[in-house]
């Protein structure tokens, strides 16, 4: 057994200094855990001339031959981000045996699996427990607590902004710029925030998770993202009047059909455990066969949540280590189950329109749904304007390719002024 295990950080923004942070702050505790001490032996940067305070400055470099080349390193942790040059540096320290931790969700996602088959190929551990939703351990749990179950659906709210944008909207009536704006502020969105609010974030995230919930390869771009950037206050009003809140839900099924994979903005009954998950707070919901229904929740970013997840993983490589055993629990991708095409997903619909106000539109409305084999299920109108009336209406499961035929032949109408807002809708609303 080794009585000093090594490790090298790629990278020292937020994430990166947390790490660092918490290994320095668990030194004494590392021999009782993992039955060795852990040292950060090397931090690369790309300006190695940066003050940086708390940080030993002595082992920070700007070059990766610093870390490759040395043989006493085991463990690379990179929090560098973005797709290159993280894959070669980690493709690289897999074919030197050194063992990774990341928290890259871009290059998971993407690339995951031809990662896990170097890491196999070369008995090493490759584990990026924090690639999805921050602190909240759900990766390892899907791997190893849940792996007797047949997992048929993983949803969850996996993007602390967005869902801090819509809580703002729900609870303070702010407009989207408004409430975009001020998650600016507060840190919460980055200065470009396209990848949060328009879904895709969260379509990488749930690539992974349902990558491994299925056991068969999904990748980004299999998954369908829409964002909540066309969602307005009122919306979010009448979703209040039917009982439901508006959150950014990742999704996805194991259906007998194929993998239903996707990202959109949905109205969710207020009585579902995701309701309740407010502000920058994550959520994964998961059933399986055995276990039924089970919520992982908690912070899903910051400096400490997610090197909280990086450090469970360094630890338990570290103990792998220890005990001769690294590799153990690999890529689970051995099914090649088919993804099912968006236009063959049945949905649910929430459609806010404005109407003429005359006899007859709404008659001409339900006979243009009912010929595309979508029924009315709830209508709801409330204001009127000279001439016309805003009305909405929940569609009853359809196809998405024959509720969009709908659209598109209501908006030919002359009844039909404007089609103002269409989101999807959780099956569990009565």
């Amino acid at each position: 057994m080794k009585e000093k295990i090594r490790a090298a950080i790629l990278g020292l923004g937020t994430v990166g200094t947390g790490v660092y942070k918490i290994i320095q702050k668990q030194q004494a505790e590392f021999p009782h855990k993992i039955g060795a001490e852990l040292e950060v032996a090397k931090i690369l940067v790309r300006n190695k001339n940066k003050a940086r305070d708390g940080v030993d400055m002595s082992i920070v470099t700007d070059k990766w031959e610093d870390i490759i080349n040395d043989d006493s390193i085991d463990i690379v942790i990179e929090v560098m981000g973005g797709i290159e040059p993280a894959k070669t540096y980690i493709s690289e320290a897999l074919a030197h045996k050194k063992h990774v931790v990341t928290a890259n969700k871009d290059l998971m996602a993407e690339h995951g699996h031809e990662l896990l088959d170097l890491a196999a190929e070369n008995k090493c551990d490759l584990l990026f427990e924090a690639a999805v939703a921050g602190g909240i351990p759900i990766i390892r749990p899907l791997k190893q607590c849940l792996a007797a179950n047949k997992i048929t659906e993983i949803m969850g709210i996996v993007n602390g902004t967005t869902n801090f944008i819509l809580t703002k909207m729900t609870d303070e009536g702010m407009e989207f710029d408004e409430a975009l704006r001020l998650a600016t502020e507060l840190g919460y969105a980055e200065a470009d925030p396209t990848a949060d609010i328009e879904g895709l974030d969260a379509g990488r995230k749930i690539a992974i998770l349902a990558s491994i919930a299925f056991n068969s390869r999904v990748t980004f771009s299999d998954v369908y993202t829409e964002g909540i950037s066309k969602i307005s206050a009122k919306d979010i009003k009448y979703a209040k009047e039917l009982g439901c809140v508006i959150k950014l839900i990742a999704s996805a099924i194991n259906s007998d059909t194929g993998v239903e994979v996707r990202v959109t903005p949905m109205l969710i009954p207020e009585s579902h455990p995701l309701a309740s998950v407010n502000d920058s707070f994550n959520a994964v919901f998961v059933h399986g066969d055995s276990l039924g229904d089970a919520m992982f929740y908690g912070r899903g970013a910051g400096e400490l949540p997610t090197a909280s997840a990086i450090m469970g993983d360094v630890i338990d490589v570290c103990r792998n280590i220890a005990f001769g055993c690294n590799g153990r629990i690999g890529c689970t991708c051995y099914k090649e189950l088919p993804i099912k095409a968006m236009d063959e997903i049945e949905s649910k619909y929430f459609v806010r329109t404005i109407l003429e106000d005359k006899p007859g539109t709404l008659a001409a409305v339900a006979s243009t749904f009912s010929g595309n084999n979508a029924s009315i299920d709830q209508m709801v109108q409330k204001t009127k304007y000279p001439g016309s009336a805003e009305v909405v209406f929940i569609i009853d499961n359809v196809k998405e390719k024959l509720f969009l035929r709908a659209i598109k032949e209501l908006s030919a109408m002359h009844y039909v002024k404007e089609i103002s807002s269409i989101i999807r809708v959780h099956n569990d609303m009565n």
